[in-house]
């Protein structure tokens, strides 16, 4: 599902096609609007099309089909360095030969900005990203993250009013991800700029966007915001690509507004919320977060639908505990607990029941 034109949109594709070979379309049909100061992260995995789609932004592809409008105006045809677009790499591309100031710099002198102003813009670039000291260092002298921040800091410090990120941090390491994570989502707020970031990091999508756009088979599967994706997957590809999720199998018997029937393959009758099936008949992939399934099921009162399962492993994982479980004939079904005081630890082997309410159990497309 993607976006219509938006006459207030400060970012545009309209009807955006990409071939390389001139049959295969790696980008189909796309139409995403975005407003000004919006952090819109294009997630999904490889050769999905979202990587593609920045760099048509970009200017570095050309679209096959459709327009890209930018601020109300058509940039097709606009060349990269006249499109006034930050940029910033997985692999930082900045220049080894020169000093941080100068790498910064550069930018500023191709747009003839004079000497004093680009000695302002520069410091102020680099106090942004907290790396003000560092302006006589070459990149080589410079950590992973601290080169990272630099990148940033070029990208900005033309104060452009749209940023576009390519996998950022994925050469960093967990704890140091995080971090910029949380920089980079607040300085685009404070600045108040638009971003495009691309990842194939659901994790990282969810915890610094305003919308996710996720892409599979070059096309926009949902465009929504985070929350909204995790809790409400409009298909099962979403369901399974954004966060952990259980999957059972089954066929459609009854079908309302609110709620259907599905028998599984195993032969069990359970009631789920209706979402991408439309009758009676329709083979159905069933969807369950873990953290939804209760195993002291008198917590969920009499509307809740409970299951017989087996406790195949259980892991402890500091605040949580993760149980997998062999439920409707699979041994991969997964429930998460908190760690508190009265949380029982189960045992691999032992027979129990769960349960989770029908709102939280969503009839999807068969996978």
């Amino acid at each position: 599902m993607a976006d219509t034109a938006n006459s207030d949109a400060f970012v545009e594709f309209e009807r955006v096609q990409k071939s390389y070979d001139g049959e295969n379309l790696v980008v189909k049909d796309l139409n995403l609007s975005m407003p000004k100061g919006e952090f819109l992260t294009m997630l999904g995995p490889s050769g999905s099309g979202k990587t593609t789609c920045l760099m048509m932004l970009a200017g570095f592809e050309t679209a096959t089909h459709g327009e890209i409008k930018l601020d109300g105006r058509p940039i097709n045809n606009i060349p990269p360095h006249k499109r006034g677009i930050g940029m910033v790499f997985q692999n930082y591309a900045l220049f080894p030969h020169m000093t941080v100031a100068e790498n910064l710099s550069f930018p500023l002198e191709v747009r003839k900005i004079g000497k004093s102003d680009r000695e302002a813009k520069v410091k102020r670039a680099l106090d942004m990203v907290q790396m003000g000291s560092f302006g006589g260092r070459r990149p080589a002298q410079l950590s992973g993250g601290q080169q990272q921040r630099i990148a940033l800091a070029r990208a900005l410090v033309f104060e452009p009013e749209l940023v576009l990120m390519d996998e950022p941090l994925g050469a960093l390491d967990k704890q140091l991800r995080e971090h910029m994570q949380f920089e980079i989502t607040n300085l685009a707020h404070q600045l108040g700029i638009t971003v495009v970031y691309v990842t194939h990091d659901q994790t990282e999508a969810l915890t610094m966007s305003d919308r996710v756009a996720v892409f599979d088979d070059g096309r926009i599967q949902q465009l929504a915001p985070p929350d909204e994706l995790y809790e409400s997957p409009e298909n099962s590809f979403v369901a399974q690509f954004i966060g952990e999720n259980n999957t059972l199998e089954g066929t459609i018997k009854e079908i309302g507004e609110d709620v259907c029937l599905v028998q599984l393959d195993d032969g069990e009758l359970i009631d789920a919320k209706p979402v991408n099936v439309s009758k009676v008949g329709d083979r159905t992939t069933i969807s369950i977060r873990p953290e939804r399934v209760e195993v002291d099921t008198a917590k969920l009162g009499d509307k809740a639908h409970t299951l017989k399962a087996e406790v195949m492993e259980f892991i402890y994982m500091g605040d949580v505990f993760r149980t997998r479980l062999k439920v409707a004939g699979k041994d991969n079904f997964i429930i998460k607990t908190r760690n508190s005081a009265d949380q029982r630890r189960l045992q691999p082997g032992e027979q129990i029941e769960i349960g989770w309410l029908p709102r939280d159990c969503r009839a999807l497309d068969a996978v």
